[in-house]
C-alpha cells in the first residue's frame, strides 16, 4: 500500500473533516423518509420525466437535471432540497446538487437513489 495513503488513514483530523462533509451533504433512505414525514425537505427527482411518470418517491417533484437551472423558482433557499436519480453509480444527482449549490440553494444527495429506495429498503413509490 502507498505510504502516503497509510499516513492519511492515520490522520484523524482529515478523517473527521471528510466524514463531516459526507454527513452534511448526503443522507440515506431512512433519514429521507423521516424528513419527508416531518415535511422538512423538498425532494427533487432529476431522472427523465418519463421515468418519473412510471414511478417516483412519494412527495418528489420532477425536474430533469438538464432542466434544473431553468426551474429553480420551484425551489426555496429557505429549505433543504434533496436530489435523487437512478442509482449509486448515476451522477445525475451529484451534478444537480452542484448546480443548486452554485445557485446558493442548500442541497443534499440521496445516496443510492431511486434503486436503493425501492429495492434495498422497499419503500413505497407513487405513479
Amino acid at each position: 500500500m502507498n505510504e502516503k495513503i497509510k499516513e492519511i488513514r492515520h490522520n484523524t483530523e482529515k478523517a473527521r473533516c471528510f466524514f463531516s462533509k459526507i454527513l452534511a451533504f448526503t443522507l440515506g433512505p431512512i433519514e429521507l423518509k423521516n424528513l419527508l414525514d416531518e415535511n422538512k425537505v423538498k425532494l427533487v427527482d432529476v431522472r427523465r420525466a418519463e421515468d418519473y411518470e412510471i414511478a417516483h418517491i412519494p412527495g418528489a417533484i420532477s425536474i430533469p437535471k438538464d432542466e434544473l437551472a431553468d426551474n429553480t423558482e420551484k425551489l426555496s433557499k429557505d429549505e433543504i432540497t434533496v436530489i435523487y436519480s437512478y442509482n449509486q453509480q448515476c451522477h445525475l444527482a451529484a451534478q444537480a446538487c452542484l448546480i443548486l449549490a452554485e445557485y446558493d440553494y442548500p442541497v443534499m444527495l440521496l445516496e443510492g437513489g431511486f434503486k436503493t429506495w425501492t429495492e434495498d429498503f422497499r419503500f413505497a413509490t407513487s405513479n
